[in-house]
């Protein structure tokens, strides 16, 4: 599936005509053209600049690929009914890859050399992006604020063409479990894992076992991980061994997609377990609570965004605004407000190449940024060797069917509540 957004007023085209017109342009560049899409020229000007992404529509991840869509976008149109960026219009490409690797390997492929785009944004998922990093590494193209917070994507050295916005995954699990042991009074043996089977899982499982071993572990071997496969409700032989293990746990953190989480959930309270369930940022937590409804379950999402709803930051507001202005009946959440804070530190970094900007000028762009702050209220920082802007976590818990903020030095309050019977 591919979606084309043109800015207001101007007809959408088909597919092949769009793919003809940038070659079309390309030619013409040649002859001294003004304007064009080709990313990477160094023209005087440019009048459009055109954003690729590759992520998930369809399937039951699909609505975290819909959400970061969406803020990306909502970003996106505020930049153009301001004029765009030096007079470019700025457009965004997207294609479906069904959280498949398979699929977004040659999704990728169509967005870096033949609509010429001139970055990826937003892609949404560990294993789709381990599938096309290298892609953007061997295109030289900026391959920007992915919806993931795996290792793979931060390097030291950081690659020269992946740029992260949000948290680590590390750093998600590493607070969580920082603040059950230290503030809910857990021991290292109440905590146990069940993680998606694939790169996803793999990079929530290493950021749960490092936090746990500062804690003192010994051996990982001693930690009761369950799995299921990816794009799958597959659930129930995790939950059973999780059941009949030897220790029953108090927490179990979560590195997997809403609607398997959910029925996991929903399966484990409704089986008597009566623990603490956490969930990484990437679950989607809108999808999660509605869900999971009003379940009597102790339920904690870690963020790493403010909270889109309540949230007072400038930025915040000004996601709220920008939003109603593209879709006035869509509901803020927190992948959506992901993908907004992400494009305004990508325009930010347009705002300041002189000319026309190219693959290369960007990724110089965003490394000149240096310590900002983009309206968070808190300092962001990237440059040559920093491509993670931020490293904050938010905690939220689930209330009355969302999930709302929620303090850290409370999270002994959920651990009793979690143990009562």
């Amino acid at each position: 599936m591919r979606n084309e957004v043109s800015p207001p007023g101007q007809v959408r085209e088909p597919v092949g005509r769009s793919t003809r017109r940038v070659w079309l342009l390309a030619g013409l560049l040649a002859f001294g053209a003004p304007g064009s899409l080709v990313a990477g020229t160094s023209s005087n000007r440019v009048d459009e600049i055109v954003l690729g992404m590759s992520t998930v529509l369809s399937g039951p991840a699909a609505d975290l690929g819909k959400n970061m869509r969406l803020g990306v976008l909502a970003g996106i149109e505020r930049a153009n009914r301001a004029g765009g960026i030096h007079g470019a219009r700025l457009r965004l490409i997207t294609l479906d890859d069904g959280y498949e690797p398979a699929r977004a390997a040659p999704n990728m492929r169509q967005l870096l050399e033949k609509d010429n785009v001139l970055a990826v944004i937003g892609n949404v998922g560990t294993p789709t992006g381990v599938a096309v990093v290298p892609i953007a590494n061997e295109r030289r193209t900026l391959f920007f604020a992915p919806f993931t917070g795996a290792g793979a994507f931060r390097k030291n050295p950081p690659d020269r063409y992946v740029f992260n916005y949000r948290a680590s995954y590390a750093e998600e699990t590493g607070a969580i479990i920082d603040a059950l042991l230290d503030k809910g009074g857990l021991q290292i043996k109440d905590v146990a894992l069940f993680t998606q089977r694939d790169a996803y899982g793999d990079a929530g499982y290493a950021g749960s076992i490092a936090a746990l071993k500062r804690h003192g572990l010994k051996n990982e071997s001693e930690v009761l991980h369950v799995r299921y496969e990816r794009n799958t409700l597959a659930v129930e032989d995790a939950l059973a061994t999780l059941l009949y293990a030897e220790h029953e746990p108090r927490a179990v953190v979560m590195v997997g997609a809403y609607a398997p989480c959910a029925k996991f959930i929903k399966l484990a309270h409704g089986a008597g377990l009566r623990v603490v369930f956490h969930n990484v940022s990437f679950v989607g937590s809108t999808p999660l609570a509605a869900e999971l409804g009003n379940l009597p379950a102790q339920v904690v999402v870690t963020q790493v965004v403010p909270h889109p709803a309540s949230g007072d930051a400038s930025i915040v507001r000004e996601y709220r605004a920008d939003l109603r202005a593209l879709e006035p009946a869509a509901t803020p959440g927190f992948g959506a407000l992901e993908g907004y804070i992400a494009t305004r530190i990508l325009l930010e970094a347009l705002e300041r190449i002189p000319g026309a900007p190219t693959r290369e000028s960007i990724v110089d762009a965003l490394e000149g940024l240096g310590e900002f702050d983009p309206g968070l209220g808190e300092k962001l920082r990237l440059g040559p060797k920093e491509h993670q802007a931020s490293h904050r976590v938010w905690l939220t818990a689930l209330r009355d069917g969302s999930f709302l903020p929620f303090p850290w030095s409370d999270i002994n309050t959920l651990v009793e509540k979690g143990s009562a019977p």
